[in-house]
């Protein structure tokens, strides 16, 4: 498998226009833990295609750098164009906005396959990571995570949170409670299909209140959700915080796993740590708790 693997973990992804190659700079020196080059939402109808070239030009510039694409949706005049021109050596994925269907990921898949065989680029390398934005989507979650292509190059799912809302004709608030639903839906689907847990919505109610996003990014950690999708460099730290174990957290996972292991050698099947009964799924969080650590150190 190529390039998919180093995204075992994805706490902050951090958009920036495709039109603006002195921000794509930018953004590749914070430390979100990837940079989403849009050809979306964030250019204009006129520059789309000088971007695609503009963008070529900076995957093969930051080669050592966790870059995906955000293309155009595949029903757009711009959509499969995209895949074809932005593709190249060093790119890591393409996020693709209003899938709805499973058999959206198969079509991607076969362009994306396409491309990479045309560029010599090692099949599987470019992963596919949906953008789950609208009622149809939120409802086929799980059979859009159930698809497997061969060979296997689909993430996880991502949250568009600001469509969503369009397309339910609601308003969005700071206290989040009309993205329960989607949340909880998304979190699920990729849990029960295997996936790696969820990339959620940005925050985009007042970049400037930094309580706000904290409580949207603890509401996003309690869902299950791996990271979220940032629109300002302001907001990649506290991501990377927030959705990564505690010292405290780390710690106590590893007196877990200790305590497990001591107790399995001796033949003891239930055992108590700190007071608190220890069963398989606490042992399991653990390990996944010292894997992030480790991968995020």
């Amino acid at each position: 498998m190529g390039e998919k693997r180093d995204f075992a973990w994805l706490r902050s992804a951090l958009f920036v226009p495709g039109n603006r190659p002195e921000m794509v700079d930018k953004a590749l020196q914070t430390n979100a833990d990837a940079v989403i080059i849009d050809l979306e939402d964030a250019v204009p109808l006129s520059q789309k295609r000088e971007a695609r070239e503009q963008i070529r030009q900076k995957v093969a510039t930051y080669r050592e750098k966790k870059i995906m694409v955000r293309v155009n949706a595949l029903s757009s005049e711009f959509g499969q164009d995209d895949f074809r021109e932005v593709i190249s050596a060093g790119l890591s994925g393409i996020m693709v906005p209003k899938v709805e269907n499973s058999s959206d990921i198969g079509q991607i898949d076969a362009i994306i396959g396409e491309v990479e065989k045309r560029e010599g680029i090692e099949p599987g390398s470019i992963f596919i990571l949906p953008l789950i934005e609208s009622a149809r989507g939120i409802e086929n979650a799980f059979a859009i995570a159930s698809v497997r292509t061969e060979p296997d190059r689909f993430f996880t799912l991502s949250f568009g949170a600001a469509d969503f809302a369009l397309d339910m004709g609601m308003s969005m608030t700071r206290s989040g409670e009309e993205l329960i639903y989607p949340r909880a839906r998304l979190a699920v689907a990729c849990r029960a299909a295997g996936l790696a847990p969820p990339i959620d919505t940005p925050f985009m109610i007042d970049l400037k209140d930094r309580q706000a996003l904290e409580a949207d990014i603890r509401r996003a950690v309690r869902f299950g959700f791996q990271g979220k999708l940032c629109i300002h460099p302001n907001q990649v730290e506290l991501c990377n915080t927030l959705f990564s174990p505690t010292e405290t957290e780390v710690a106590y996972a590893q007196k877990v796993i200790d305590a497990f292991e001591k107790a399995e050698a001796e033949g003891v099947g239930a055992i108590q740590l700190e007071g608190k009964f220890i069963d398989p799924p606490v042992v399991e969080r653990s390990r996944r708790i010292l894997k992030m650590s480790r991968e995020k150190s």
